[in-house]
């Protein structure tokens, strides 16, 4: 992904809420299936990760865009945002460069 494309995704998911949170289970099969199934109708999402340790936070954000096939836009503090565009009907048109 482009630094210009990075940018129009950061600026298209200002406005948006967090739609999932790791929680103390950490990451589970199932909350990957959500993760899965927001990026498929959704596009572009924001996650929750609770862990304390920054360290261990950046992980699991890399983890959960590992394997879900999605790319890390952003992160900011507990929150990630994750792009992946949708097999079935893109909503979101990147630009070029």
């Amino acid at each position: 992904m482009t630094s210009a494309q990075t940018r129009f995704l950061r600026g298209q998911a200002h406005d948006l809420k967090a739609m999932l949170q790791v929680g103390g289970k950490g990451i589970t099969d199932a909350l990957l299936a959500e993760i899965d199934h927001a990026l498929e109708h959704h596009e572009l999402i924001k996650v929750k990760v609770g862990a304390d340790d920054r360290e261990v936070r950046d992980a699991m954000i890399a983890d959960i865009a590992e394997r879900t096939g999605s790319a890390l836009v952003q992160r900011i503090g507990h929150t990630a945002v994750l792009y992946r565009p949708s097999k079935e009907k893109r909503q979101i048109v990147l630009p070029r460069s």
